[in-house]
């Protein structure tokens, strides 16, 4: 059904867009506005804006923006009528209904409720199952050994699931959920070949309820307790509509308000890991739920901060096999620690070894860079062996590599450095390897990208004979320089500087490609040379007829406006010359981006040929690497121009 204009307005009154997106995102503030990394997109620097005067939010970087309803729609992938019910339960307005949707509308909306109201069901039948005389006896004794207190259970939303074929189903059917939906929520399973012969997924097992961010549940875990060897050990609910296991972190729901309080996020491994972090005190924690990190997993830790610390068992081989997810989290982005209990201890139970106290001085105690924590791992095994040492280098560097923010990355060379107690030259040379080594793969996969589109690269680069396409490009900039040079070289841009002077300053390094502008630049010098600060009547003297041409043309405009418009209608327009600071400086930065992108084109031009030619690999890393540099320099350039360049 749809939701009345009413109720709309009352979300729209109530909603306020500072409250929404910090549920999701911490902000801090700068200026008159609150800034975040976009939680659409990665990037490594706050370009996320949200305006509480204004009410909206708008990321500089992928373009996303709107209103407190808008936020909530982009943030969890769902439409209109969805957001505001997200939001008026938030905000405790009830929902009146209006005339319907469209059939198609009704019966998706209608689905996805039903889904949730079924794991909210199943949840609740699974909790009051404890209190059953075989959940006592059985689950809630579980829980109880493992130090669960009711507040814990309460918290969680623990439960048991009896042993038997159909008790949920049953139980469901009872209270009006079709088979149709508890079979796609994944309550219950068909027999193969058997369609009529439907059962529980969840039998004789603890249940740990899966919420998502907004606390609904969207799937379950379960655990057996007996030893029988042909059940697996866990169950959990399969992919559905409402649930995407990448998508998920076990207790990110209860944890999110510590992790933004605290500023880091602990990861574990299970579901009884969290719990038993939430006893000592600690809520800041999530798990994997044993499952190997994900790229979305891994962004929604950075919704909430850029600091996670992951927590190791004490078995030296599990943590090797699992350094794959330290790089994971590294390339997004993220500072990692990271912590290893004792051997034969996991987090669960270490903190019921030594207590809430003991536990949380271990964590702070304990916790090591990355860095550090890699080389110790293995610093036992390559202290004496050359080979493995040589080995534990290259991981060191490859782990290195995948930190995006160069500064940070520098950092931790130097720390290397000391650490393995080699030259820091050493693994700078070894990282700068495999830094061109993925800017080459970088490049020859936007290559193959290039090749598919409508324009293939090959038609994108010039022949041999053609011209360069910038050339005309970068003609008319070197013309507007000069123009800018012979109108207001006299003119000063503050009080001890002159237009020409600033402009000579800033582009003493260039050559100008257009014979006719480096004629007249040559006369300009000559005349500051001689004490002469010239005016455009100056090069009217001139011999050249090709200068006194091409000064005509810049010093006369084909419109001009009107100063009776002005006077008659009081409208008037700024100038160029009215922010002369601003108008010169954006100038030359036009003008290096010109140079920068014909550099570029002839860069993609040889780098074409070389390959044509089959020039060796060192002849290719040196024109990649050069290719690669200026692409550098044009994303700084373009930066500065307020140019944005959609992903």
């Amino acid at each position: 059904m749809a939701i009345s204009r009413a109720t709309t307005e009352k979300v729209r009154e109530r909603a306020d867009i500072e409250d929404v997106v910090n549920d999701y995102v911490p902000l801090k503030k700068k200026g008159q506005n609150l800034w975040a990394c976009c939680p659409f997109h990665n990037e490594k620097s706050p370009s996320f804006s949200v305006s509480p005067a204004k009410q909206i939010y708008k990321c500089f970087g992928c373009g996303k923006a709107g209103d407190p309803i808008q936020f909530v729609m982009d943030i969890e992938g769902v439409g209109f009528n969805e957001a505001i019910r997200h939001l008026a339960k938030k905000y405790g307005i009830e929902v009146e209904e209006d005339k319907a949707n469209t059939p198609e509308e009704i019966q998706a909306y209608n689905e996805r409720e039903s889904l949730y109201i079924a794991l909210n069901f199943a949840k609740d039948f699974f909790v009051k199952n404890l209190h059953t005389e075989e959940g006592r006896a059985i689950g809630l004794s579980y829980f109880k050994e493992r130090g669960f207190n009711q507040n814990i259970i309460e918290k969680f939303d623990l439960g048991y699931t009896l042993d038997g074929w159909d008790h949920l189903l049953k139980a469901a059917k009872e209270a009006g959920h079709s088979e149709e939906i508890l079979l796609k929520a994944g309550l219950v399973l068909q027999k193969e070949g058997d369609p009529n012969r439907v059962y529980d997924r969840f039998r004789g097992r603890v249940t740990f309820t899966i919420h998502n961010l907004g606390g609904k549940p969207i799937g379950f875990g379960a655990r057996i307790l007996t030893q029988d060897k042909k059940q697996p050990k866990y169950i959990n609910s399969p992919e559905t509509e409402v649930y995407h296991k990448s998508d998920v972190l076990y207790g990110m729901f209860q944890a999110k308000k510590s992790i933004r309080e605290k500023d880091n996020c602990y990861l574990v491994e299970g579901y009884t890991d969290v719990i038993s972090m939430h006893l000592a005190g600690i809520e800041n924690v999530v798990a994997s739920s044993g499952t190997s990190l994900t790229e979305n997993q891994i962004k929604l830790i950075k919704r909430f901060t850029d600091n996670v610390t992951v927590l190791f068992d004490g078995d030296a081989a599990g943590i090797k096999a699992s350094l794959r997810g330290i790089d994971m989290l590294l390339e997004g982005g993220l500072n990692v620690k990271a912590v290893v209990f004792p051997d034969g201890d996991d987090p669960d139970s270490y903190s019921r070894k030594v207590g809430s106290q003991v536990f949380a001085d271990y964590l702070v105690s304990n916790a090591q860079d990355f860095i550090a924590f890699k080389i110790s791992l293995y610093a036992d095994e390559a202290a004496n062996d050359p080979v493995k040492r040589a080995e534990l280098i290259k991981q060191v560097v490859q782990s290195l590599a995948k930190i995006p923010e160069p500064i940070i990355r520098s950092v931790y060379v130097r720390q290397s450095a000391k650490l393995l107690e080699i030259e820091e030259e050493i693994i700078q040379i070894e990282l700068n390897k495999i830094l061109l080594k993925v800017q080459k793969d970088q490049y020859f996969r936007d290559q193959r990208e290039q090749e598919t589109a409508d324009t293939p690269f090959e038609d994108f680069l010039p022949t041999k004979e053609e011209p360069l396409p910038y050339s005309s490009q970068l003609e008319a900039q070197e013309r507007e320089m000069m123009r800018m040079l012979v109108n207001y070289g006299f003119e000063m841009v503050s009080e001890e500087l002159s237009v020409c002077e600033y402009l000579l300053q800033e582009t003493h390094d260039l050559t100008f490609e257009t014979p006719v502008f480096n004629k007249i630049l040559n006369l300009y010098k000559q005349a500051l040379s001689k004490g002469i600060l010239p005016q455009p009547t100056y090069f009217m003297e001139s011999q050249d007829s090709e200068v006194k041409k091409e000064v005509i043309n810049m010093i006369t405009r084909k419109h001009e406006i009107s100063r009776l418009w002005q006077e008659r209608f009081q409208i008037f327009t700024t100038t160029e010359a009215d922010d002369l600071a601003k108008s010169v400086y954006d100038n030359i930065l036009r003008l290096k981006q010109k140079v920068i992108k014909k550099m570029l084109e002839e860069s993609r031009h040889k780098i074409k040929y070389a390959q044509e030619a089959g020039e060796s690999s060192e002849e290719m890393d040196e024109k990649l690497r050069v290719y690669m540099e200026l692409k550098k320099f044009q994303t700084e350039i373009d930066k500065q121009l307020g140019i944005v360049i959609s992903n």
